[in-house]
Order: C-alpha cells, then sequence, then structure tokens
C-alpha cells in the first residue's frame, strides 16, 4: 500500500496529458497536479524509462510515450463498452420485451455497437454497425443534448438529413429539441427513421460528466402509445444510470 500514492501521482500525470491539447512543460505537470518540481521531474523520469511518457528536449516538455498509446490501443480492442452494456441490454430486455441498443456518436451520426432483443422479434433497420442522422435518432439527441452549442453547432453546418418527413429540419428546431431533451433526461422519436416504429433514448456519462453512449429502447407506436413513454423512458434512464456507474462515470451537474 505504501505504493499507492506514487501510483495515483503516476495516473495523475497521465491523465493530464491525455486531456492536454499537447505536450506541457514539467513546471507546468507539478503546478496542475501541486508537486513540487523535484518530485515532478524524478517521476516523470520514471515513467519515461517504462514508456509511458516522453520528453521532447527541443520543446522542453512532456508527452503521452508508446506505452500509453499501446494500453489505450489494446482497451478498444477489449471493447470495454460493449462488454459492460450487454448484460445491462439484456435485463432491460427482459422487462420491457422490446428492441435494446447501444449507440455512440460518430461524427454527426449515431453508429450502433449493441443490440439485443427478445426471441422471434421483428429486426430492425438500425442493426449493429449501421450509422444514422444522429439528429433524427432517439439514441444520437440524448448525446447531443448535453454537448455545447458550438459542437453541436460544427456537427450540423449545412443542410439536414431526412427519411421520412419528421424530425428536425433546421439548427434552431434541432437546439429547440435538445433543450427539451436535457430537461426531461430523455430523449424520443416517432417515426423519424422508421413509419411506426418509435424509439426513447436516454445516455450514459464517463468520469468528467461528458455524454459517452446511448440506451435505446425502440418499439412499434401502436404497442406503447404516447402517454406510456414516460413510464418505459425511466427504465431505459435506470439502465443507463447503471451503465454510468459501471464506467465510473457521472452525470453533468
Amino acid at each position: 500500500m505504501s505504493q499507492v500514492p506514487a501510483a495515483r501521482r503516476a495516473l495523475a500525470v497521465l491523465r493530464l496529458l491525455a486531456g492536454a491539447p499537447g505536450p506541457l512543460p514539467a513546471s507546468a505537470i507539478a503546478r496542475s497536479l501541486g508537486l513540487p518540481r523535484s518530485s515532478a521531474y524524478h517521476l516523470l523520469t520514471a515513467m519515461a524509462e517504462d514508456g509511458f511518457v516522453t520528453y521532447i528536449p527541443e520543446e522542453r516538455r512532456w508527452g503521452l510515450g508508446v506505452a500509453a498509446f499501446e494500453i489505450g490501443s489494446a482497451y478498444l480492442r477489449h471493447e470495454p463498452l460493449e462488454r459492460l452494456a450487454r448484460p445491462l441490454l439484456r435485463r432491460l430486455v427482459d422487462r420491457v420485451g422490446e428492441i435494446a441498443q447501444l449507440g455512440v456518436l460518430h461524427g454527426a451520426e449515431t453508429l450502433y455497437l449493441l443490440k439485443e432483443q427478445p426471441p422471434r422479434h421483428a429486426t430492425l433497420v438500425t442493426d449493429v454497425g449501421v450509422r444514422m442522422p444522429a439528429q433524427l435518432t432517439a439514441s444520437g439527441r440524448s448525446i447531443l443534448a448535453y454537448l455545447p452549442p458550438a459542437q453541436v453547432r460544427a456537427l450540423f453546418p449545412g443542410r439536414f438529413v431526412d427519411r421520412t418527413g419528421r424530425g428536425p429540419s433546421t439548427l434552431r428546431d434541432l437546439r429547440r429539441t435538445l433543450a427539451e431533451d436535457a430537461r426531461r433526461g430523455w430523449a424520443a422519436e416517432d417515426g423519424h427513421i422508421t413509419e411506426g416504429l418509435a424509439s426513447i433514448a436516454a445516455c450514459a456519462f464517463d468520469h468528467t460528466g461528458h455524454p459517452t453512449a446511448a440506451i435505446t429502447v425502440t418499439f412499434r407506436r401502436e404497442d406503447h402509445p404516447e402517454p406510456a413513454w414516460p413510464a418505459l423512458a425511466a427504465q431505459v434512464r435506470a439502465t443507463a444510470a447503471a451503465l454510468t456507474t459501471r464506467l465510473t462515470g457521472r452525470p453533468p451537474a
């Protein structure tokens, strides 16, 4: 246990460098972490010996090393998001009897990573690996609702994609819809992707409170009239909150 403080300082260095726009001088690292300069220098030197940070002599700055990149690549290979979400989606399907999906934001599109469905249930156009316009999907909007307005504006600089004649068609419409989604904590789409089908989605967050992924339930509108949507949304929100916990995340303030 005597090594725990040192381990925490090393992790703090990695997190600081990962969040910085570029390499940092040792003085800035020491100041940000509240360390004496000598301690910061010894810590950086030890981390550099194992490849987790690297020193750039021409700039007198420290950046992430190859070992940090290797760990990040291994993280992606392990599919942690999908593995953490899969049992939650299965339990959600058991409770509501409808298809549940995991989606992430990929530019201005929703990318679906995972799908669970009840036996003998009709399939959807939004399958694993499929991308859809984010402003038309409940999953995409549940994530967009927690992004800064400038980022949303940058994602949608021009004409909006349309599928069924429904959904936001301008940036102003989208902002109004996202404000309502953020206020109630869940998003819904009604026939925006496929006529007769509706979806409800809620967002999961990472340790910084940043929106990471969306949990979505899709159903035939005739099976769940709109007055029943808040009860269904409560189940979806509970699942998204469970995924946030599994990600050691926290909802935004």
